[in-house]
């Protein structure tokens, strides 16, 4: 279908049904999705994640204690209360990968311990700890999100879990 401006309503319609983003297209813009996710996830912009994320959310996490997030107000309390542990936490992407609706990111998230989290004492360490993510894209939205880390490493630089004693030979 070739692509021309024209004035009437069903012929419009048309026209934006043909000229759709190209597949590597839809991906780039997957990826720039998560990379506008992770600068307002990184500002504590928490009204634009409206724009950015469903409302019915899903994330999924092996390495985050607490009830499962199943919305974005679920999500926007689960970031405040990391943002209490370590408020000057960040996160920066590594690299992007991107197939169908999904992204997949690594990246690093850094921060300093000023806080209490959960259980654990304020130690006001820092941490820089690679973690990975995937991505679900729905309607131009996140819609689902898979994130895990290594829980062990984080808490040995915040001085939390010793790690174990070298042994001689």
């Amino acid at each position: 279908m070739r692509c021309t401006n024209v004035v009437l309503p069903v012929a419009l319609a048309a026209l934006v049904a043909g000229c759709g983003l190209s597949p590597s297209a839809r991906l780039e813009a997957n990826k720039t999705l998560v990379r506008q996710f992770t600068e307002t996830v990184n500002a504590a912009d928490w009204a634009r994640l409206e724009d950015l994320v469903a409302d019915d959310v899903v994330r999924h996490s092996q390495a985050t204690a607490g009830p499962p997030v199943t919305s974005r107000a679920a999500f926007v309390e689960l970031q405040q209360a990391f943002l209490l542990s370590m408020p000057d936490q960040r996160v920066t992407i590594q690299l992007l990968v991107a197939e169908g609706d999904k992204v997949a990111a690594l990246a690093t998230y850094t921060g300093t311990q000023t806080g209490p989290m959960g259980d654990f004492p304020i130690t006001g360490k820092a941490v820089d700890a690679p973690f990975l993510a995937i991505f679900r894209i729905a309607d131009t939205k996140i819609a689902e999100l898979w994130v895990e880390w290594d829980n062990l490493a984080m808490l040995t630089q915040l001085g939390l879990f010793p790690p174990p004693s070298p042994t001689g030979g």
